[in-house]
């Protein structure tokens, strides 16, 4: 009886032993995640500002209002906004698991709209007066 005891008492110190490892590795593979989606999303981020900036200094846009500016803007780069709009719903996703997609979403289209607003902000402020 107390060699049974003995091993129950051992079963039951393995097992908590390894559900405690299983946890911490659970969190550090959690960690893992939101940090590779974080760099996803930074790169992301990146790649999508080169390519607008690649953009902003054409020479074909010298004679563009704001307006026409702004357009070509939102058409250009569609791979490089599409890949940044899902990295960062990835991130956004993984970091808060607890709130609706559709805001991720939401927040995701805005960060989008933000770069293409500050690079016509950019092309206005710094365009060369019209003569």
């Amino acid at each position: 009886m107390r060699m049974l005891m003995l091993g129950a008492a051992l079963v039951m110190m393995t097992s908590a032993a390894m559900i405690s490892s299983a946890t911490v590795s659970s969190v550090m593979a959690d960690d893992d995640d939101a940090k590779g989606a974080q760099k996803l999303a930074q790169q992301g981020r990146d790649d999508y500002w080169h390519c607008l900036a690649r953009e902003y200094s054409r020479d074909s846009n010298q004679g563009l209002s704001e307006q026409d500016f702004g357009r070509s803007v939102a058409g250009a780069c569609p791979s490089e906004r599409q890949y940044y709009r899902v990295a960062l719903l990835d991130y956004l996703t993984t970091q808060y698991p607890n709130i609706d997609s559709g805001a991720h979403l939401a927040t995701a289209n805005r960060a989008v709209e933000s770069a293409q607003k500050d690079i016509v902000t950019a092309f206005v402020k710094h365009r060369l007066p019209q003569k």
